[in-house]
């Protein structure tokens, strides 16, 4: 976000047009909203062209003539202003619709002679003109057909039958023009040009697509032949992109993304199908595959969700579930999965890519003795998320795509969720209630630990809702969650139920977070949706100490719970959202506040407490981001309100000593956030954060703001104001 808005600047100072709304649509909505106040300068730059054009003609008929003098390159380099230098490219072009053959040795000296940035700039100066010519020819009456194949016999002069300019840059300005009807068929012609398949297959035939691991590098193909005329004679010449055609490797991509933009999804099918034995050359096809999936999640045919895949090949290095295929391609491919399959896919990344307990189950001591299975990895490092000494060593160019098998196995398993044509409300559902109900599963899918010592009714808590045991066993039986799963699913893991239902929930919520912002938003509704629907909470002719004691129990830390057989739904879910807040870019941290305006409003202190258990722990985190910060605190403030408001609905009149300990943490935040870190003796709370609750104190009843008190701006009532240098010079006694 830091580098955000002077990026979007760079890119509003220095584009002359704007993207079509096709394409504007996908955008993340604060770049979105930022780019559509833009002006589309193409009519000025046009307007431009058209002033400057007289003389650039001129110039270039002297320049560009068959007879013209070869002296005259130094003349015009020396003596042509930079505002008609850059429509070189643009009156060359046009006068080839005159000329049969121009001096293409003049107009090469000349180009070697522009610096990239100058070259660049002709090439988009060039496809403007070009385009703007088609389109007045279509006013005069002649045929699109007749003009497209002009226009690709004009630029395969220039980038084939001379090699004057780079076919990349060609392609990347025709597809930036994404908006004119003509630019995106002009790039599928060049892209099936006999020229073009030439070069790939030789390309293709010369190394194989694992070169990138080698340590020497490729046999390069005579300079001239692989780069062509206008990259060959410098003086430095790509090392990774080395030939003409890998140089098309990163457009391809972009020229797919586009395609889809512009709903050409056929046309894109075709283009992958086309391409597919050269894509697999590229270094970074995995993110391809796994970015194009998330950026156009929901928008994307099942038939092009398969062809995107076949990009990755039919490798047996993508770890893809067993049955992921059936799936992906049948016919009832619109219906969710069963729990199985999720159940697996969790357990691919406990096996893989959560780091791996060290600790013996607690509530199991015949188990003790067991310590989990070393199951073999192919190139995996000794630790999840870890890299290996080798890795360490490695040339930067010899790290694959993705740079390690932990990091392979979770790229996957994003891949498959995103892959299914199911909506991501139903995959989130059959995740969220796998993990609910995820004890109770285990222990009834592994018989051979029994169910005796699992459901919990022996826990002397009566009057906890024991998720393994009467909560959660109850609501599994009416659940699929809790059927269909293999006999021996715990033991391939090596773990105890106790310790795998624990690795579970951190499976789901890491895979949650590498997923698009959809599945965020249902994640967050069906949390809220489970918590309020728990029968503790809505059952009213509980008494209210036994709902608090309950509830306080089941948010206890859900590891020991889940040693102890004693998890339950409200806890799993809770530490599911910690999970998924843990693994999450801070940059997205603000949505968090979803899924208590979901559970608004508060009308219990039981439910208070939930929702401060969900909440309280991103606090330290937001220490280092205040606006965020001030807006979690605000949000937990409006929810403290709910139930000990001024005017609060919630019934019955709750005591304020009730909640001293939500009282004290709210106090220990804010020191928290003035200090930076952990607090010290010496720590001060920032003054914008005691303005900010000084103002919120007002929502609630005198004697809850008695006890916050000390969170104001007044010396006379709070000890942080009157010892705070600030204030205290504001506010002399």
């Amino acid at each position: 976000m830091v580098y955000l808005q002077p990026l979007l600047e760079q890119i509003m100072a220095t584009s002359q047009h704007t993207w079509s709304e096709k394409t504007l649509r996908y955008f993340p909505p604060l770049i979105r909203d930022f780019l559509t106040v833009r002006a589309d300068k193409r009519g000025q730059a046009i307007q431009a062209w058209q002033q400057a054009e007289t003389t650039v003609i001129n110039q270039c008929n002297q320049l560009l003539s068959p007879s013209a003098e070869p002296n005259y390159v130094m003349t015009y380099l020396s003596h042509s202003f930079p505002q008609h230098r850059r429509y070189l490219c643009a009156g060359a072009w046009m006068l080839m619709n005159g000329h049969p053959e121009i001096n293409s040795a003049n107009l090469a000296r000349v180009l070697r002679e522009f610096s990239p940035e100058e070259v660049t700039a002709n090439i988009y100066t060039m496809v403007d003109v070009l385009l703007h010519h088609i389109q007045l020819e279509l006013q005069r009456g002649h045929l699109v057909q007749d003009l497209l194949s002009k226009a690709i016999t004009n630029l395969a002069f220039f980038v084939w039958t001379h090699e004057l300019v780079p076919l990349d840059i060609v392609l990347l300005a025709l597809i930036d023009r994404d908006d004119d009807p003509y630019a995106l068929r002009l790039v599928i012609s060049l892209l099936e040009r006999p020229e073009l398949q030439h070069r790939i297959k030789a390309f293709c035939s010369s190394r194989s697509p694992e070169h990138w691991l080698k340590n020497q590098p490729p046999k390069r193909a005579e300079l001239q032949k692989a780069l062509g005329n206008h990259l060959s004679w410098k003086d430095r010449y790509p090392p990774f992109f080395d030939d003409i055609a890998a140089r098309l490797l990163p457009v391809i991509p972009l020229i797919i993304y586009r395609l889809i933009e512009n709903d050409a999804t056929d046309i894109a099918d075709r283009v992958l199908a086309f391409y597919s034995t050269f894509l697999a050359f590229h270094p970074l096809r995995f993110t391809f595959v796994r970015d194009i999936l998330a950026y156009f999640y929901g928008h994307l045919p099942s038939k092009l969700i398969v062809r995107i895949l076949n990009v990755l090949g039919v490798s047996t290095k993508t770890p893809f579930s067993e049955s992921f295929a059936q799936y992906l391609g049948s016919s009832n491919s619109s219906i969710c999965p069963p729990p199985e399959y999720f159940a697996n896919l969790l357990l691919g990344l406990v096996n893989n890519v959560i780091p791996p307990l060290s600790s013996k189950s607690k509530s199991n001591p015949a188990d003790a003795s067991g310590r989990r299975t070393n199951f073999s990895k192919p190139h995996a490092s000794t630790q999840a998320g870890g890299n290996s000494n080798a890795d360490a060593q490695r040339a930067f160019y010899q790290n694959q795509d993705p740079g390690s098998y932990t990091q392979l196995v979770l790229e996957t398993a994003a891949i498959e969720i995103l892959s299914l044509s199911v909506p991501a409300s139903q995959i989130v559902s059959s995740l969220v209630q796998l993990i609910a109900h995820v004890q109770a599963m285990l222990i009834q899918s592994n018989t051979g630990q029994g169910m005796s010592g699992g459901l919990g009714q022996n826990s002397g808590l009566p009057t906890s809702p024991s998720g393994a045991g009467a909560e959660s066993a109850g609501a599994s039986r009416g659940n699929t969650s809790a059927s269909g799963i293999s006999a021996n699913f715990v033991s391939r893991s090596g773990y105890s139920c106790q310790q795998l239902s624990v690795l579970m929930i951190q499976a789901c919520g890491f895979l949650l977070a590498q997923l698009p912002p959809e599945f965020h938003m249902q994640l967050y509704s069906e949390a809220a949706r489970i918590i309020k629907d728990c029968r503790w909470l809505s059952d009213s002719s509980r008494p209210v100490k036994e709902l608090n004691s309950a509830v306080g129990y089941a948010l206890l830390d859900p590891t020991w719970a889940s040693q102890d057989s004693t998890s339950t739904a409200i806890g799993n879910i809770v530490a599911l959202l910690h999970s998924f807040f843990s693994n999450l870019p801070q940059e997205w941290l603000e949505s968090s506040h979803t899924v208590i305006k979901h559970l608004r409003p508060v009308t219990s202190v039981a439910m208070l407490r939930i929702a401060f258990r969900i909440l309280g722990p991103l606090l330290p985190r937001l220490a280092f981001a205040r606006p965020l910060f001030m807006k979690t605190l605000a949000l937990l403030f409006n929810v403290l309100g709910d139930v000990f408001g001024k005017n609060s609905q919630a019934s019955p009149h709750v005591p304020a000593s009730e909640i001293g300990d939500i009282i004290d943490f709210v106090h220990h935040a804010v020191m928290y956030e003035g200090q930076g870190g952990p607090v010290q003796s010496t720590s001060k709370p920032k003054v914008e954060i005691l303005t900010l609750c000084g103002k919120l104190l007002d929502l609630l009843r005198p004697d809850v703001q008695h006890l916050l008190s000390h969170l104001k701006t007044d010396p006379t009532s709070s000890i942080y104001a009157a010892t705070h240098p600030k204030l205290a010079q504001q506010h002399p006694s």
